[in-house]
């Protein structure tokens, strides 16, 4: 062997301190987690509590906002008894019979004579109620029994006997 080559050679010893932890001196072990650990333990955790509610929350906002009407907020859509379809309301229905092709077919609802409603979240066909005799949802905050109207927004409703509908309260 040669002087010079034996000159050359390098050993762990003649490395920077640096490449000595990265050498796996093993003086460098420690217990506790990396900043990166925690930051993966957090996204675990958010991902294991926060994502059931997100799916929850996302199926109840697509099954009622699936047939969403125009005209009214409400969790449920009526039976009709002229032509037994489901709409979500009585104007929805007379605006898709008004523009059958055959005006034979053409009708409009009468709301009295609604008798089977369905619940916009468990999908339930039951009798006309204010509640979902399968799942306990509210179908609107205001119900009237006879015009068999649903409504999620309060606007002063009220039957009127006199002319056999639900209107609203323009004053008090």
């Amino acid at each position: 062997m040669n002087l010079e080559e034996d000159n050359t050679k390098t050993t762990l010893v003649d490395q920077p301190q640096e490449n000595q932890e990265a050498a796996g001196d093993g003086d460098n072990i420690t217990d506790e987690p990396k900043t990166e650990d925690y930051g993966k333990m957090l996204y675990g955790l958010v991902f294991f509590f926060f994502f059931p509610a997100l799916i929850v929350f996302f199926l109840l906002f697509y099954v009622v906002s699936v047939d969403r009407c125009d005209h009214y907020r409400r969790r449920c859509k009526l039976r009709t008894p002229c032509c037994n379809q489901v709409f979500t309301c009585r104007h929805c229905h007379n605006e898709a019979t008004s523009t059958l092709s055959n005006p034979k077919d053409r009708h409009e609802l009468v709301r009295q004579d609604v008798k089977q409603v369905i619940c916009a979240v468990c999908n339930t066909e039951q009798e006309v109620s204010g509640l979902c005799s399968n799942c306990g949802v509210k179908f609107g905050e205001y119900f009237c029994e006879i015009c068999k109207f649903y409504d999620d927004t309060i606007k002063k409703q009220f039957h009127c006997h006199e002319c056999g509908i639900c209107r609203i309260l323009l004053y008090s």
